[in-house]
């Protein structure tokens, strides 16, 4: 049978075929291939790419609906990208709330063990904890830094602050209803605010207490140097302190006043004044 030369439609290759063949395809409107691959690869229309991650830098190919504005040749090339340009939180570091230990994982234990045995204590074990905590700290703890005995507390003796008076103390005073010195003589509204003074105190941080806002119908809790400091202890417990609070920071946004915001998070079970005041 009579055959001819013709050239490859995709890779120029001259190969001989059936002179029938050719008469056919061009009757038609086919056109040659040398191989099945070639076939193949001209039929395919894919978009081709290299990866678009630089030490990779493959050569591979997408179907057009799945083309994105940066394309990679794998998953694993995307996550390299990626965590490179977003890097992931840094894990929160907690501190276990019956043996001290730190450890990476959400809750107030780092063991199973430690919250069962936490949850178990005696009433002369909880009584001992509060002294200690006294000891180091010269008054008594608040319900957010004795988690480990929060819960045996209220289990033996009725609530926390009986198991207070039980290990000889004057409970903590509810919200506003007494007044607290603090180390340098200021008189603090909270507890809370005792801890930020004293704080500030024992860094020798100058600092001043109860100063009036621009429109002089609220006080600043701490002002130090050009930074006001307020302490939101009831932020989101109470409908009247959150109208009261939004108020302020409206105050605040209107004269360009420069604030650090304290919640009750950043002061129990674990302190990070450190962070959040940069002292």
């Amino acid at each position: 049978m009579a055959q001819s030369w013709v050239s490859c439609s995709v890779c120029s290759k001259d190969f001989l075929k059936d002179n029938r063949h050719i008469n056919q395809n061009k009757k038609i409107g086919h056109k040659f291939y040398c191989s099945i691959e070639c076939q193949a690869l001209f039929k395919n229309k894919r978009v081709q790419f290299y990866c678009g991650n630089s030490l990779c830098g493959k050569e591979f190919r997408k179907r057009a609906c799945q083309v994105m504005k940066h394309n990679y040749c794998s998953r694993s090339c995307a996550v390299t990208v990626n965590n490179t340009k977003f890097p992931k939180r840094t894990a929160l570091i907690r501190k276990c709330a019956y043996c001290n230990k730190e450890f990476f994982r959400r809750g107030s234990y780092c063991s199973i063990k430690c919250c069962v045995v936490a949850r178990s204590l005696a009433p002369e074990e909880i009584i001992n904890r509060i002294h200690k905590f006294f000891g180091q700290h010269g008054r008594i703890p608040v319900k957010r830094e004795a988690s480990a005995i929060y819960k045996p507390a209220r289990k033996y003796f009725g609530t926390w602050n009986k198991a207070i008076e039980a290990a000889g103390f004057k409970p903590n005073p509810i919200m506003f209803a007494d007044k607290c010195i603090a180390n340098d003589g200021h008189i603090c509204d909270s507890v809370a605010e005792k801890i930020i003074d004293d704080y500030l105190s024992e860094r020798k941080i100058t600092h001043e207490r109860a100063v009036p806002y621009p429109n002089g119908n609220y006080t600043f809790d701490f002002k130090i140097g050009n930074i006001y400091v307020e302490y939101f202890g009831l932020a989101g417990e109470h409908k009247r302190y959150d109208e009261l609070q939004k108020i302020k920071q409206k105050i605040i946004k209107k004269y360009n006043l420069q604030l650090v915001e304290i919640y009750p998070k950043d002061l129990h079970p674990h302190s990070t004044l450190e962070r959040i005041l940069g002292y």
